[in-house]
């Protein structure tokens, strides 16, 4: 029977790998440690200070790690954690190199084909971060430019659309990461980072000369951010939910957003002030994992 599973597992690959590694609490309590994911320049959800891990969803999945050590009994469970990136989450999460991933991807129905989201914790959506000194004010005084947005991300794929219906002829260059995006307009290599406005207000208020920049032009969407977990593991997804919707419930969540939302973060002690928006105070009674639309 045991042979008969390795070949029909062979013949299948990554799916036999994602059955293998669905039951994360069995898998953690096995392994004696949980593997959180972080990202490195997702501000204020996830990324580095000084090489330290800090963001809203380091936290959130600090707690989460405190409830899977009650829920498999290991009290000295181990935690380790793995850097990704908007192009490897997904695969890393579904091969069972990570057990979650919490920081900015946002929840839609075309990755939950792949993973499972937890309660919606953040809605944001596309924007433009430019130099003052450009005039770029809006989408239209990009036709023809050059453009960076982040590679393995939903913004990509709404920039393109927008660019192909308006017949704005883009030039899209795909930096590996959101710092290295805004890197791309620091030297003048794009006019615009297009990319979620939250992490835009983010990048900007941790630049040396933060006034030299502006994100300008409407929101393209509304999308909802969401921890992943794996697919078809319902009570790993259950414990992570009632972890989130347990915050929210008694308001630990709006005081963990004010700290990094409405007070000064590392490392430039800048804050954001972005007042909750009306689609995340409603989702705080409503606890919804509804994707984007």
């Amino acid at each position: 029977m045991k042979f008969r599973t390795t070949l029909l597992c062979a013949s299948l690959g990554l799916a036999c790998l994602a059955t293998a590694h669905a039951d994360t609490l069995s898998k953690v309590r096995e392994n004696g440690y949980i593997t959180l994911a972080y990202r490195e320049s997702s501000v204020p959800f996830s990324y580095l200070d000084a090489g330290k891990r800090v963001g809203m969803t380091v936290e959130m999945s600090e707690a989460i790690a405190e409830a899977v050590k009650k829920a498999v009994g290991k009290p000295n469970l181990e935690v380790k954690w793995q850097a990704v990136t908007s192009q490897n989450r997904i695969p890393l999460l579904s091969n069972g190199t990570i057990d979650l991933e919490c920081g900015s991807t946002t929840n839609n129905s075309t990755r939950g084909k792949e993973v499972d989201f937890a309660i919606n914790h953040f809605y944001t959506g596309t924007r433009l971060l430019v130099k003052k000194s450009s005039g770029v004010k809006n989408y239209a005084d990009l036709k023809g430019k050059t453009v960076a947005i982040t590679s393995g991300t939903t913004n990509l794929q709404v920039m393109r659309k927008y660019s192909a219906d308006k017949g704005l002829d883009l030039n899209i260059i795909m930096p590996k990461d959101h710092a290295d995006g805004f890197l791309q307009v620091q030297q003048d290599r794009a006019v615009a980072f297009g990319m979620d406005d939250v992490l835009l207000f983010g990048l900007m208020a941790n630049a040396k000369n933060p006034g030299d920049y502006e994100v300008v032009a409407d929101a393209l969407q509304v999308e909802p951010y969401a921890c992943m977990v794996r697919k078809n593991d319902p009570e790993f997804k259950k414990l992570v939910d009632g972890v989130i919707g347990g915050m929210m419930k008694s308001g630990a969540f709006t005081k963990l957003y004010d700290k990094w939302f409405l007070q000064p973060i590392p490392p430039t002690n800048t804050p954001l002030n972005m007042t909750m928006s009306d689609e995340l105070k409603k989702n705080l009674a409503e606890l919804s994992d509804k994707p984007a639309n």
